[in-house]
């Protein structure tokens, strides 16, 4: 792990975040923060862009490691956590060809669509351009496994389990506990610790 903190130092891994406004991309995003610093990494974390409070897109980033900068710009992101698989679609052009993804593919369909302006692309199309342009792509249905954790509203953590399971940050299953419990209060910590280790025991690619 020793050698693992200081390569992630060194070269810096940039993750990128997708989503729609409600999905917990802010508490998502926390998560990886916080479980950088408990793992003694630096991390730096971009504001917040898109309406979050209207159902827009919403889009973050976190860098962990010595990179100054916490933009996530074109073909840099070395993980890609998109809460809804059309946002993982559009935000390929954020992604190389090493870049790894966890994607949930629970849809939620644009107040265009909905109101008869456009098309829903076909999910699996969907997932297919992702794994022909991308290192690796866990697809999960977070909003199911959130369900059975016991609420839709914790498929945020669903998703994060999987970034976890991915081994691709040098952060022990120990830290991102310690962070879930830090991050949520007693009341709600259980509920999100079962979406996370639902997402985590799904989360090989």
């Amino acid at each position: 792990m020793e050698r693992r903190h200081e390569e992630a130092r060194r070269r810096g891994i940039r993750l990128f975040f997708t989503g729609v406004g409600g999905q917990g991309t802010l508490v998502a995003t926390r998560l990886v923060g916080e479980a950088a610093l408990a793992e003694g990494l630096s991390a730096s974390m971009s504001e917040i862009h898109g309406m979050a409070q209207r159902g827009g897109v919403v889009e973050s980033s976190v860098v962990v490691g010595d990179i100054r900068a916490p933009i996530v710009a074109e073909a840099q992101a070395d993980v890609l956590v998109a809460f809804e698989p059309l946002e993982a679609l559009r935000a390929l052009n954020r992604c190389h060809a090493q870049t790894k993804a966890v994607v949930s593919t629970s849809p939620i369909v644009p107040f265009t669509v909905a109101a008869g302006q456009g098309t829903y692309p076909n999910l699996d199309d969907v997932l297919r351009e992702l794994k022909d342009k991308l290192a690796a792509v866990v697809a999960l249905d977070a909003e199911a496994l959130a369900r059975e954790a016991g609420s839709v509203r914790a498929a945020n953590m669903v998703v994060m389990g999987a970034v976890a399971a991915m081994d691709v940050l040098p952060i022990a299953k120990a830290t991102w506990d310690a962070c879930l419990r830090k991050l949520f209060p007693p009341k709600l910590y259980d509920l999100n610790q079962r979406a996370f280790d639902a997402g985590f025991a799904h989360g090989r690619p």
